[in-house]
Formats: structure tokens, C-alpha cells, sequence
């Protein structure tokens, strides 16, 4: 049986159709036009789903990587910066149209199992697969399978707690890891301490100004906090990091050893690795649920 892996993006939607051997056979990339409603969203999966069905001579398997999290009370869209999915049942809704029954998991789980079956965690027992970028999130692959937990929170270490009487987050808490290591959040603390409004790629180019070493040496210290704990509860036997902010270089040095300085043992060695699937580990993660 062929694989079709969709990727429900922000901006772009991402289909790709996979052999058993999971060798690519077709792909495509489109606008997601969220702005256009719920209703788009859905016609253009279907349309993509039916694109990349007429290249295979095979019946296909269909799994989605979306952006939110699935209640397990109600099975609806929830937390997702996609805003109109919010509230929806994405998954009956889909097989509605496509007349077939689907699986379906969020962004951060797919890419965990992309890069743990696929990419820089192959091979790994239990992997822990980080998404730094607009949020903060994460996955967790045990043997090769996505482990959601008792109620579907499995990896949300951005909304784990560091300082309780920190910035504000959406959720409703202060002290989020998100509120501390996610762009936005980044971008606004340089923009307290310089009044500039630049982007994370740009803040790293200034590391001659005098506040740069204040931003920098305070983003290690949450980054290697927060994810110190982590390894502190799960004990992986990697991590990888997705993401926009995956691709800042001191992550993989100076911030790695600031994880090691505060994790309990005395023996860490957890590698913290860049991934290898970039973009497209969700549609990957996607074919392979």
C-alpha cells in the first residue's frame, strides 16, 4: 500500500505520496489560504489527497500532520495557531469527504516521528523531538510509535512552568518555557533591552552590540533549563530540534552544555541534534502514522 502524508501548514499545505519502501513517488506544495475559512482548508486536502492518488497504482493509506492539538475529551481541533481549525473536527470531516478513514496527530508528534524513523534520531529507542519556532513544542517516539500519553500532552514542554512568577502566556499561566525561548518571545526581550524590532536571524548578526550578551547569556540559561528537565523525567536517548531556532548554531555547544550543567546525574551525554528532514519531516511524520 502507498503512503499519502498531508502537511496542514500556516501558509502552505504540503502533500507527498510515498511506496512501501518509503521512496517518493510525487509531492506537492500549495497556498493554504486559511484566511478564505475552514471550508478551504478542507477542499484543498481534498484536492491535493485526490491529485496524489491518480499517480498511484495502489490503494493508499491517508495520515495528516496538523497544526493544534486533538482533545482527547472531544476530538476537536484545539490550540492551534491555524485559528480557524479551532473547535473543528478535522479528522470525521476529512474522511467525510475523502470516504475513507485517516489518522491524524499534531505538528510536533509528526516531526518527532519523521526524524526518528527517517532522519537524525533513526535507529534511537526513545526519542525526544523538539519544535522551537513561533511556540515551543515537542514529541515523543518510543520504539518507532508516537507516545501521546493518558490524555494528549505528551511533549508539551513549552507550557511546563520555570519561573511562576514570569512573563504572561496565552495559556492563561505565567513562567512558560514559550514565553522565554520561542521567537516571539526572543524578539521581544531584544526589543526591551535595544527598543529594536528585528528578527531572531538578525538579532544574531548584532553579537558586537553590548546587549546581545545580556539576550544571549539569557536564552541559554532557559534553553538549558528547560530542557534539563526534560531529560530529568524522560531520560531520551536523543534529542533533536526543529524548527526555525534549530538552525541557531550555539544551541549545539554552548547551549547543550548549559543542559548538561543543569541535569541530575553524573553522567549526561544526551545528543542534542540538529534535524535532518527540515520542512518536510511533517509530511513524512504524516505517511508514516
Amino acid at each position: 500500500m502507498d503512503k499519502i502524508g498531508i502537511d496542514l501548514g500556516g501558509t502552505k499545505t504540503e502533500g507527498i505520496l510515498l511506496d512501501e519502501e518509503l521512496q517518493v513517488i510525487e509531492r506537492k506544495r500549495v497556498s493554504t489560504n486559511q484566511s478564505n475559512g475552514y471550508g478551504s482548508i478542507l477542499d484543498t486536502i481534498k484536492d491535493l489527497v485526490n491529485e496524489l492518488k491518480q499517480k498511484s497504482e495502489d490503494d493508499t493509506s491517508i495520515g495528516v500532520c496538523t497544526p493544534g492539538a486533538l482533545s482527547k475529551k472531544s476530538g476537536l481541533i484545539k490550540n492551534s495557531n491555524t485559528q480557524c481549525l479551532i473547535g473543528k473536527d478535522l479528522k470525521s470531516d476529512l474522511e467525510k469527504i475523502l470516504n475513507q478513514e485517516i489518522s491524524i496527530e499534531n505538528d510536533a508528534n509528526c516531526f518527532a516521528l519523521a526524524e526518528a524513523r527517517l532522519g537524525a534520531a533513526k535507529n534511537h529507542h526513545t526519542v525526544f523531538g523538539v519544535i522551537m519556532g513561533t511556540g515551543v513544542g515537542g514529541g515523543l517516539v518510543i520504539d518507532g510509535k508516537i507516545h501521546t500519553g493518558r490524555t494528549n500532552i505528551a511533549g508539551e514542554w513549552g507550557h511546563h512552568c520555570i519561573k511562576p512568577n514570569g512573563n504572561k502566556c496565552y495559556c492563561g499561566r505565567k513562567g512558560c518555557v514559550e514565553t522565554y525561548i520561542s521567537g516571539p518571545s526572543l524578539e521581544k526581550k531584544w526589543n526591551e533591552l535595544t527598543n529594536q524590532n528585528i528578527s531572531v536571524s538578525e538579532i544574531i548578526k548584532n553579537s558586537q552590540e553590548n546587549a546581545y550578551k545580556t539576550w544571549k547569556n539569557e536564552f541559554l540559561e532557559n534553553f538549558g533549563l528547560s530542557l534539563a528537565n526534560v531529560i530529568d523525567i524522560l531520560d531520551p536517548d536523543v534529542v533533536v530540534l526543529g524548527g526555525g531556532l534549530s538552525n541557531i548554531p550555539f544551541l549545539y555547544d554552548e547551549g547543550r552544555n548549559l543542559v548538561y550543567d543543569n541535569v541530575f546525574s553524573d553522567v549526561i551525554d544526551t545528543p542534542i541534534l540538529k534535524n535532518q528532514l527540515g520542512d518536510s519531516a511533517g509530511v513524512f511524520g504524516a505517511c508514516i502514522l
